[in-house]
């Protein structure tokens, strides 16, 4: 399994949000120096959010996202304003590997098939819920679908990875959604990526137990209740 730090940017900061609250964000540095420090420890991969960019819908951090991708020798993932197809040109233009699309796989159809068909797996899904509803808009919209249907219909799509993300769970350090992902596991064949609430290393491991594609962790290794190193090394053994 992948474990994917995972760097959140708001006003060319890194930070983390309290269930995906923007009034409840706290600073954690700078987002270059972070990427290289997640590099040098030993990622395999690192997981961009740009925060402004998922509110605002639209992207506001490339030239930090861009300096990111170039001075690191890991892919990156990014997800956070991606609403057409010229977003995706110009995100992968930037050296990002993979475009996570959120609200508009929701909500524009047509533009998520053209870009699969497109871009096929350098494309993943940002699958966010809340009471296991899909919601939207950075979390800040709400829907009445189930996150599972949700899946399901990417999958028919031709969607290979999804980022499940409990919101409830994510920034709070309870524990990641384990029978929320089991469940989502048990419901389709793509590759899932576990996010929101991961802990510490047990915590982490009990994803690993699902065999599922990869694990998100954002907030347990910026308070050091998960050592990025000691899991990584963990997850390789």
């Amino acid at each position: 399994m992948i474990l994917f730090p995972a760097i959140d940017i708001k006003d060319g900061k890194a930070v983390r949000l309290y269930q995906g609250r923007f009034d409840k964000c706290e600073e954690m540095g700078i987002p270059l120096e972070i990427a290289k420090e997640f590099e040098k420890t030993g990622a395999e991969f690192i997981h961009l959010v740009d925060l402004d960019g998922a509110k605002e819908g639209k992207r506001i951090n490339s030239d930090i996202i861009k300096a990111i991708a170039e001075a690191v020798n890991i892919p990156v993932q990014l997800g956070g304003g991606i609403r057409t197809l010229e977003d995706l040109e110009a995100i992968f233009d930037l050296g990002v590997s993979r475009a996570i699309i959120g609200t508009a796989a929701y909500k524009d159809k047509e533009f998520l098939i053209k870009a699969v068909e497109k871009y096929g797996e350098k494309i993943a899904v940002g699958v966010d819920a809340k009471d296991n509803k899909v919601a939207l808009e950075g979390w800040l919209e709400s829907t009445d679908m189930d996150y599972i249907e949700f899946s399901r219909q990417l999958e028919k799509i031709g969607v290979k990875t999804v980022i499940y993300t409990d919101i409830s769970k994510d920034g709070t350090l309870e524990g990641a959604n384990i029978e929320g992902l089991k469940a989502l596991s048990n419901a389709v064949n793509m590759d899932i990526v576990a996010s929101g609430g991961v802990k510490d290393l047990e915590d982490l491991l009990k994803i690993n137990e699902l065999n599922l594609y990869g694990a998100i962790s954002g907030k347990a290794i910026y308070s050091g209740s998960l050592d990025l190193k000691e899991a990584l090394d963990a997850l390789k053994g």
